[in-house]
Parts: C-alpha cells; sequence; structure tokens
C-alpha cells in the first residue's frame, strides 16, 4: 500500500505540474488556476481511489478519504504554508466569500449521512452543488487580473503527454491503494473508513501540501488558497458524488459522525481565521496543526473504546 501510495503521489505532482504549464499557455489568471486547474488536479487521486473503492464494493473507503483529505488540507497543509511563509493574506473579497462557501459545503455529507447512508440520489445531489460551485468560479475568474507568463507552444505540447502519463499512473496506483488498504483493513481488524481516514489521506494529500508550499515560497497566495479552498470543495461534491452514483456509501457511524463533526469544527476556525484578521499567522498555522493532532488522538481513542466494548 505504501509503495502504490508513493506512485498516486508521484503521479498527482506530475499531473499538476503539467496542468499548470498548460493553463499557463491559455494565459489564465493565477486565480483560476489555483482553485480551479491545480484544485481539481491535487483531486484526482481521491476521485480515482472513491471510484475504485466504490467497483471493488468498499465506498467506506472513499469516504474516509475524503473526510481525511479535507481535514489534512485545512490543518496540517495550510498551517505548514502559513509557517513556511510567515503568514498567508487574504484580502480578496471573492476569497473570503469562497471560504464560507466552502465551509457549508463541507456540512454536506453530515446532512446527507443522518440516514447512515449517502445514496445515489445524494451523489446526485452533490454533483449538482459541484456544478454551481464551478460555475461561479469560472464567473469570478474574469475579477482577477494576475497572469503567469504564458510557455511555448512545445512546452504545452509536452506536458500534454506528461498529463495523459499521469493520469494512466493515477489509474492503476489508485486500484492497488484501494486493494491494499482493504487487506489493511482485514489484518488489523478495523473498518475501512478508518484506514481512508488515517492512512489513505495522508498519500492523496501530499499534491496539496506539495504545491502549496512552493506557491507560497514563490508568493503566489492566491494559488495556494485556491488550491486549498477549491480541493476541499470538490473532494466533498465530485469525489464523494461520483463514489456514490456508483455504490452507495455506508460507513461505521460513530467513526463517520466524529469524523465530520471535527470536520466542520475545522472550517469554522479556519473561516474565522481568515474573517477576523484577512490573514492567517503562523501562530495560527501552528494552532490548525494541533487540531489534526487532537482528531488522530479521538479517532484513535473511539476505535479502542469499539474494540473494548466488543470484547
Amino acid at each position: 500500500m505504501a509503495l502504490s501510495c508513493a506512485v498516486l503521489v508521484k503521479s498527482a505532482d506530475l499531473l499538476v505540474k503539467g496542468l499548470v504549464k498548460i493553463a499557463e499557455y491559455f494565459r489564465m489568471t493565477e486565480f483560476g488556476i489555483g482553485f480551479i486547474v491545480v484544485a481539481l488536479a491535487t483531486s484526482v487521486p481521491e476521485l480515482f481511489v472513491g471510484i475504485t473503492s466504490a467497483l471493488e464494493g468498499k465506498p467506506s473507503i472513499a469516504l474516509g478519504n475524503v473526510i481525511g483529505a479535507n481535514i489534512l488540507d485545512l490543518t496540517i497543509v495550510i498551517g505548514i504554508a502559513a509557517l513556511l511563509s510567515r503568514g498567508i493574506k487574504v484580502e480578496s473579497p471573492s476569497i473570503r466569500m469562497d471560504t464560507l462557501y466552502t465551509f457549508f459545503i463541507t456540512l454536506l455529507p453530515l446532512i446527507l449521512m443522518a440516514d447512515k447512508e449517502i445514496s445515489r440520489m445524494d451523489g446526485c445531489i452533490l454533483l449538482i452543488v459541484f456544478a454551481f460551485y464551478m460555475l461561479n468560479l469560472f464567473r469570478q475568474e474574469s475579477r482577477f487580473r494576475e497572469r503567469l507568463d504564458s510557455v511555448s507552444h512545445r512546452v504545452f505540447v509536452r506536458n500534454l503527454f506528461v498529463v495523459l502519463f499521469a493520469l494512466v499512473l493515477l489509474f492503476f496506483s489508485a486500484k492497488y491503494v484501494v486493494k491494499y488498504a482493504s487487506l489493511v483493513a482485514e489484518d488489523l481488524n478495523i473498518p475501512p473508513i478508518l484506514v481512508g481516514l488515517v492512512l489513505i489521506s495522508l498519500g492523496t494529500t501530499l499534491p496539496e501540501l506539495t504545491f502549496e508550499s512552493r506557491a507560497v515560497m514563490r508568493k503566489h497566495g492566491y494559488m495556494a488558497l485556491g488550491d486549498l479552498l477549491g480541493s476541499v470543495a470538490v473532494n466533498t461534491t465530485l469525489v464523494l458524488g461520483v463514489t456514490a452514483l456508483i455504490s452507495p456509501i455506508h460507513a461505521d457511524f460513530l467513526l463517520f459522525t466524529t469524523s465530520a463533526v471535527f470536520l466542520v469544527v475545522v472550517g469554522f476556525i479556519f473561516m474565522t481565521f481568515v474573517e477576523s484578521e484577512k490573514f492567517i499567522s503562523w501562530q495560527e498555522g501552528v494552532a490548525l496543526i494541533l487540531l489534526y493532532v487532537l482528531f488522530l488522538v479521538v479517532e484513535m481513542n473511539i476505535r479502542i473504546l469499539e474494540v473494548s466494548q466488543a470484547v
């Protein structure tokens, strides 16, 4: 599983780099590249894991992966980015509004899972929300003028082949990630959702961490925030929506509820940081990282409690 995750991460990194060059060729704005292109690209690992797990009859792995990845994005990923850049400015009203939209989107799984299932109908609702979210982003993209330098036609063609190669690698690596994650869950006698929450999410979130760290170091704060918010929204809507359409999602309800509530709390705290000072300081980055440590402690203790009660 570790080897499969490594290939998944490397192929996702290739995909992101290739798509950024293609976006630069078409002279997209910094906002558009971060919120649309990179956010979609860095969510492809979660999407392929979701599709594969649904086809294998274990969609709860995808649910755990999405929730775990979103929590990682809003804690570890943005926390490390804030530490590296000594703080991230959030001056644009559009980005602050998108933070609010993203927070409400994170509530959807908790609402839809109230009947202990994300059904195919729920999947359709998530995909409709995804379509409206993307439409709103395309409308906002024209308001931003910061554009990156264009690349040559030769670079465009070369990166087109890189993207196709990366997608093939992603497909096969996601297949084996799900296969061996299922075996790990069986061997350790733990629910598949927990494997997705803790293990797989660490692998599928590395592309976001890599991209956002590079972006803030190069003073492209909009791109980092765009990838963060876009990835959370795409994971919650597109990935879960497609997975549920293939196979309705059931999971350990206690683990799901605690992790989903924790995601909402983390999302609210992140939104508060953005709105209060229009700036995410490095101290707030440390606080977000510590929140993830708390999440791991809570989830592990819940599992220990379940095992002890079963015994």
